[in-house]
């Protein structure tokens, strides 16, 4: 059994004899968000975010459609986990204006739409706010162009775009619903370079946790994602969602999340890191009421896939959400990455 001490010891070494090795992590919303910000304190690592661009909901979705810009959500909560800045300007970009007229408008996407105008790309307004904010890394959409992700559901309905897929969920928390099939993009959409440079040349690959067909899936529908996953030589992990989501995921494993991945991205991920622990009474009574349950890990199964490696830990935060703790979460990627140095299959838990 291996028990990680600190960031600062991870992947074998101090950060000097280390200083080259790369971490990529692909995802969207708050699980990438709590990945980015464990990891940020590993001064031995190189970090590039890549993030999903087919949001079309809230702030995002309006400045979306009103501009014709790429939504700018995901990217900025990246933005702001990778941040080195005062906790008082990171705040600032993740500020959500709630009076009318503004009712809604975040802050961050604000000045990530201006920077846009005013540079002329968004890639050019990234690059802006990453100096802004002295960023850790880099911060990678996975497309620079527009385009849109719908669901076919086991009835035969398609679902358009991403915000009625997520939304399914809360407007029917009660009732069974139709499972989701599969999930394509329209139109089809070309890698940013950026994206598969990074993946091709990572020591390690990590699928942050989040919303399968919403947030992780998306990333590898873009044409030349899963090529460059199959193709790289780096390692892969993936933090297994804590909570199943209705409409998604309903009844699902930690097996099942895994194969969803591995259908997307082509391969089987070398590492699962779940959570090991019950969750708070109260807690698990409010997810109950929106069909949510927690993931169960059958580890038979995640080693019969081929997944060389499980980790469960303790990596849920003690918060009024269940969400994965940032300095948890990067410590388990932390003693899965010293871990898999070995070419034996292994199940480790991490007190």
């Amino acid at each position: 059994m291996h028990t990680p001490n600190t960031l600062a010891a991870s992947i074998g070494g101090s950060a000097s004899d280390h200083a080259s090795t790369k971490l990529v992590v692909i995802g969207g919303g708050s699980g990438s968000f709590s990945v980015l910000s464990g990891l940020k304190s590993n001064l031995s690592v190189n970090i590039s975010a890549i993030c999903s661009m087919m949001d079309s909901g809230g702030h995002s979705g309006v400045l979306r459609d009103a501009y014709g810009v790429l939504p700018p959500g995901d990217v900025r909560r990246c933005l702001v986990a990778l941040s080195q800045e005062t906790e008082l300007l990171r705040d600032l970009f993740s500020y959500r204006l709630q009076e009318e007229p503004y009712d809604g408008a975040n802050i961050g996407n604000l000045m990530i739409l201006a920077l846009t105008k005013l540079l002329g790309s968004e890639e050019q307004a990234i690059e802006g706010i990453s100096k802004i904010l002295n960023i850790r890394g880099a911060v990678i959409p996975v497309t620079l162009s527009n385009t849109h992700l719908h669901a076919v559901l086991s009835n035969g309905e398609i679902i358009r775009e991403e915000s009625n897929i997520d939304k399914r969920s809360t407007q029917c928390p009660s009732e069974a619903l139709p499972t989701i099939t599969s999930v394509f993009l329209d139109p089809s959409v070309e890698a940013n370079e950026k994206a598969v440079t990074a993946i091709l040349a990572a020591d390690y690959l990590i699928i942050a946790p989040g919303d399968i067909y919403t947030s992780i899936v998306p990333n590898l529908l873009v044409a030349g994602i899963s090529d460059a996953i199959s193709s790289t030589s780096a390692t892969m992990l993936y933090a297994v969602n804590l909570m199943t989501k209705h409409g998604e995921t309903d009844s699902w494993t930690a097996a099942m999340h895994v194969e969803a991945i591995a259908t997307y991205a082509g391969r089987v991920p070398d590492a699962v890191i779940a959570h090991k622990g019950g969750i708070p009474s109260t807690l698990a009574s409010s997810y109950r009421g929106e069909h949510a349950a927690q993931v169960l890990v059958d580890r038979d199964r995640l080693i019969d896939l081929g997944v060389r490696l499980v980790i469960e830990t303790d990596v849920m935060s003690r918060t009024s959400v269940i969400r994965h703790d940032p300095q948890k979460t990067a410590e388990a990627i932390t003693c899965a990455c010293r871990e898999l140095t070995g070419d034996v299959k292994l199940v480790a838990e991490v007190s």
